[in-house]
């Protein structure tokens, strides 16, 4: 586990510090919770890791990061479906059941950095696809997601260590 030093740490208003950074993001439209459920637009409150990034190269070369990195695919998704056994998992479209695209026409995901929320193992109904990833212009509040303007990200990406923590809701 990183050291308490190297924790990225968002309070409850939208503001990211990390080491000697401070960045604006875009939060869930539901706020913060500490009992985020699907389909709530919160949040989830707490400490979680930051194991991988997702990147689309089409749209850029692979980010400057310590953290292991993937390149998105067309036919990526992440299941969103509290039935199904895939549930909170990346999967390859079409799918049987109901799941995220992540390979979208806006920029919003880009770069996708999935949180260990609700991912060991994932328990149904207790949220799905709970990512750090771009943040739209005006910052528009997230279905649950934290946001971030993508020079702000790639910045954040090139000095965190491998894994990274992340706290949501630190007093």
């Amino acid at each position: 586990m990183p050291e308490e030093s190297a924790l990225i740490q968002i309070d409850a208003t939208g503001r990211l510090t990390f080491a000697q950074l401070q960045f604006r993001c875009a939060l869930g439209r539901g706020g913060v919770r500490r009992d985020k459920r699907e389909g709530d637009g919160a949040t989830p409150a707490g400490r979680f890791a930051l194991r991988h990034l997702f990147y689309r190269p089409d749209r850029m070369t692979p980010p400057a990061t310590l953290l292991a990195s993937t390149p998105l695919d067309p036919a990526d998704g992440w299941c969103d479906d509290p039935g199904h056994a895939d549930y909170n998992l990346r999967v390859r479209l079409p799918h049987p059941a109901h799941c995220e695209t992540l390979w979208r026409k806006d920029a919003v995901y880009d770069l996708i950095l999935p949180l260990g929320y609700n991912d060991d193992p994932p328990r149904a109904g207790l949220g799905s696809a709970i990512f750090m990833h771009v943040a739209r212009r005006d910052y528009r509040p997230t279905q649950g997601c934290v946001a971030l303007a993508l020079p702000d990200l790639l910045s954040l990406l090139a000095v965190l260590p491998a894994p990274a923590k992340i706290e949501i809701g630190y007093r």
